[in-house]
């Protein structure tokens, strides 16, 4: 294992019927790196996230973490495993305050005395659990709405709240997938200031169509074509390999700019 490395993926294949939607993948990810996931539309990235997270399961590959082989996880597993994802859509309760909907983030990635605690059965947990859901929110600067419905958010807000859950469990690994969607340029600017900061406790891997928030915060980029890995390297070695260009950035000229 390569020093530093806090996840693998060897040889994963996934097929759905008789399409081949990832075919013999390898990437790793480095303690304290944001490693971006880039290709066009199907390329394999989401089931990537999927096979990861248990939704999907793969055909053939290993998964390590730290260094130690273990079986593809079940979604339910991914507390123990210190794994966290976000969704490409918010996946907010509308009728529930923000803080209940960080809290039952909370309650599905934590050990099992705060789950109890989620269910008022332990009143001294249940306040833990709030302050857990309290913190995350302000490490994303939503604290001050915690007590609105979900559905009174303006939407850059509900992407901020949709990481808190995500955060909430203080994960070592953390995926996000696609968190840009729908964000403005000054929305874009603080996104890109979370993730600089967060990778100081967990290191990330990010599935992103905004290319400005690919450049701006990934260590090591590796680009998916038709479920392969056509290319991986440093941002500047990902946007000049013209395998890329063709594939997904368009002319080296835009890729530049």
């Amino acid at each position: 294992m390569t020093e530093g490395v806090v996840l693998s993926v060897n040889d994963l294949s996934v097929n759905f019927g008789g399409l081949k939607a990832l075919n013999g993948v390898n990437f790793e990810l480095r303690k304290g790196e944001v490693l971006g996931l880039i290709g066009p539309n199907g390329a394999g990235k989401t089931t990537v996230f999927n096979a990861l997270c248990g939704i999907v399961t793969p055909d053939s590959g290993s998964l390590s973490l730290n260094g130690k082989e273990i079986k593809w996880p079940k979604p339910y597993k991914l507390a123990k495993l210190k794994i966290a994802r976000t969704l490409q859509g918010v996946g907010l309760f509308p009728d529930l305050t923000v803080y209940d909907n960080v809290m039952i983030g909370a309650s599905k990635f934590a050990e099992s005395g705060l789950m109890r605690a989620a269910f008022g059965t332990n009143h001294k947990d249940e306040k833990r659990l709030k302050e857990r859901a309290q913190a995350a929110l302000e490490r994303v600067y939503v604290g001050a709405v915690a007590d609105r419905r979900a559905d009174t958010l303006a939407y850059p807000d509900t992407k901020r709240v949709s990481i808190a859950r995500a955060l909430v469990a203080e994960p070592e690994i953390l995926l996000l997938d696609e968190p840009a969607g729908g964000l403005g340029p000054q929305d874009i600017e603080w996104l890109n200031s979370l993730i600089n900061n967060l990778k100081s406790r967990t290191s990330i891997i990010i599935v992103e169509h905004h290319m400005d928030v690919v450049m701006s915060v990934c260590d090591r980029i590796y680009v998916l074509n038709f479920g392969e890995i056509i290319a991986s390297g440093t941002p500047a070695e990902v946007r000049d390999n013209e395998a890329v260009i063709q594939a997904y950035l368009g002319t080296k000229s835009k890729a530049k700019s």
